[in-house]
Order: C-alpha cells, then sequence, then structure tokens
C-alpha cells in the first residue's frame, strides 16, 4: 500500500510548512502528496511550487474542480505539470457541489455524472496530442459554424498515460469512477463499512469496462492525530468542527453529498441532528452532536499501534493508497504526526 499526504488548502494559516511538511513526506518515502482547492488557493500552482522544491514524491491534485476550467485547460495544465516534474503529476479531478460551482464559478450544477464522463474523455484525448474534436451534450469542440479548428496539443507530457483520480461518494458516481478512470479519491472512508458504501460500486463500473479492481487505485484521506490510547475521546474532538463542517454543512439540506454517506454508514438519526444544528447556525452544537464513533471510524487516532492495526484494515478491504492529513498546531507536531503515520505503515507491513 503506497502512503500520500494532504497539504489541504494553501492560506489555511500554514503556508510556511507546507513546503516543509512535503519535504519530509519524501524523505520519510511516502508515494505521492496533494493539494485541493476550494475557491481560495488553486491546486496547480501550489503543486508546481512544491515540485520545484521535490525531486522524488508524486504531486497529484485533491482535486481540481471540474467547474473551474474547460477541459482543454485541464489537459494542458496536467500536461505541463508533468512536464515540469518529470513524470510525477496524478490528475485528480471532481465536480465541487452546487454551492461552489454555481456561486463562485457561475456554472449550474446539473447532469454531473454526465458532464464528468465527457470532460474526462476530451481532457484524456487532448493528452494523446491528437487534433481535438468533440461532440457531446455538454462540450462540443469545435464550436460549428465559426471559425474554430480541431488544434492538437503542443506540449509533449513526459508519460504516454497520466492518471487519472475522481473523487465520488454516491453510488452511481462511484461506479461510473470505477469504469472511467484510474483511481478513486475518497473523504470520510471507514474501514469497517468501505465494501458496502464504495468497493462494490467501484467494482461495478471496472465491470462495465470489462476490467477487475487490479490496477485500481483506491484512496482515501484519512486525518491522522497521534496519543496515547487513552485520549483518543480528547483527540476525536479535534475533528468534530471538520466533521461538523462537512456533514452538517457542505452543501444544502437536500444535496450534501457527506451527509449522504453518514446515513449509508448507520449515522441516519445522527447525520440529520448535525445537519440541523449546522444550518440553523450552531455550529458548537452541530460538533458536540457528531458521534465520536463516527469520527473514530475516519480517521487515525491514538498510538502507533492503533493506527497500524487501523492501516491493516484499511489495506484488508482493498485500499491501494492511504493519504494522511497530519494534525497540529505547529510545525513541529505536524512533523511527529507524519513520521507517526510512516512508522505505523511499516509496523503494520504494508510498506
Amino acid at each position: 500500500m503506497q502512503l500520500g499526504i494532504n497539504l489541504g488548502y494553501w492560506g489555511a494559516g500554514m503556508d510556511a510548512d507546507n513546503l516543509a511538511v512535503a519535504q519530509e513526506a519524501e524523505r520519510l518515502g511516502y508515494d505521492v502528496c496533494w493539494a485541493a482547492e476550494a475557491y481560495g488557493s488553486d491546486g496547480a500552482t501550489v503543486l508546481s511550487w512544491v515540485a520545484a522544491q521535490t525531486e522524488r514524491i508524486d504531486i497529484g491534485s485533491a482535486i481540481f474542480q471540474i467547474p473551474a476550467r474547460q477541459p482543454a485547460m485541464t489537459a494542458m495544465t496536467a500536461a505541463t505539470l508533468d512536464t515540469l516534474s518529470g513524470g510525477r503529476f496524478r490528475l485528480g479531478l471532481g465536480v465541487s457541489g452546487p454551492q461552489v460551482s454555481e456561486g463562485w464559478y457561475g456554472v449550474k450544477f446539473d447532469k454531473p455524472l454526465a458532464r464528468t464522463r465527457e470532460y474526462v474523455e476530451i481532457v484524456r484525448k487532448a493528452m494523446t496530442r491528437e487534433r481535438l474534436s468533440y461532440e457531446g451534450e455538454h462540450w462540443t469542440l469545435p464550436l460549428p459554424g465559426g471559425p474554430g479548428k480541431p488544434i492538437k496539443l503542443t506540449v509533449h507530457p513526459q508519460r504516454e498515460h497520466i492518471p487519472v483520480y475522481i473523487a465520488a461518494i454516491g453510488p452511481k458516481n462511484l461506479e461510473q469512477t470505477g469504469e472511467i478512470a484510474d483511481g478513486v479519491l475518497l473523504i470520510f472512508p471507514s474501514a469497517e463499512h468501505l465494501e458496502e458504501t464504495t468497493v462494490k460500486y467501484l467494482r461495478a463500473g471496472r465491470e462495465k469496462a470489462g476490467k477487475t479492481l487490479d490496477g485500481f487505485d483506491i484512496c482515501p484521506t484519512l486525518p491522522l492525530a497521534v496519543g496515547e490510547d487513552k485520549d483518543v475521546p480528547r483527540l476525536a474532538d479535534t475533528f468534530r468542527p471538520y466533521t461538523a463542517l462537512y456533514v452538517g454543512g457542505m452543501g444544502s439540506r437536500k444535496q450534501n453529498f457527506y451527509n449522504h454517506l453518514a446515513q449509508r454508514m448507520g449515522f441516519e438519526k445522527e447525520a440529520a441532528e448535525i445537519q440541523d444544528k449546522y444550518l440553523s447556525g450552531d455550529k458548537q452544537g452541530a460538533s458536540a452532536a457528531v458521534p465520536q464513533e463516527l469520527i473514530d471510524q475516519t480517521t487515525l487516532l491514538g498510538s502507533v499501534d492503533r493506527i497500524a492495526d487501523r492501516m491493516q484494515a484499511y489495506a484488508a478491504v482493498g485500499v491501494t493508497n492511504l493519504t494522511l492529513a497530519p494534525a497540529g498546531f505547529t510545525l513541529d507536531e505536524r512533523l511527529a504526526s507524519l513520521r507517526a503515520g510512516a512508522e505505523a505503515a511499516e509496523r503494520a507491513g504494508l510498506v
């Protein structure tokens, strides 16, 4: 199993530390460094900054937002990052959510599955460096009746095939991701529920494409906090606001993918209470309503041995690439968590 590090969003108050975290992850043997984007820092700039100051570790977008860029622009960015990094780029894509898509980018959040499928097809076609033409429901290239003509990418990517990952949560999106992508990016993954909430849908998608899960990268992100096992409840409290934000406030009442995931994991009543309190403005109440069991199932908490056991549980249900988001208020604390994660993976016999 590979190990990754997720730097999250640049501009979250730890910018000066993030490069040091990426460099230490490389020294420790982590395989990939991911960066996110929402409506602050963009992922491409952060990844180019990291790639320029590392030598071996892969860089990955987790994710580039589909409504933010035309697919041909994403192909250009992917090819450029792959070339500049010496063949170390992994392209992660996602549709974002309706609030960001429509409120920030002015792009209607409709038919996300069809949009994603067309987007991936165009990106991949562009990166083959054949002349780009496409006829779909959402994109037509070149535009008909105008001066446009099929053009081919002038940049030569370092590799013939840049791996494409898709951020997916819902059953239909997971199935399509298995069908059209090289890997999946997951959030709030529970080893106890991963087969029923995630893997079975990915497997169905792979079967549609005439493939198996062999070679398909299942890549969940897990917050990590290290301490004594007796301190697990206190460590879990660290992630209460984070969990409440996603389960309670990331999206509308009807369209919150993370809330639906918590429900599929057996937390129907709790997910409804978290959302009710969060959307009414009671963020503290929403955080308090998050059950410790939900946090413990979707993070790595406690001693190195306890974390190693949890890592083995994820490997047993098919995870191939475990991405860690180490907690800490200082650089030293984040680096210590990073080292503990590497030690736990080695102790578990996974790397």
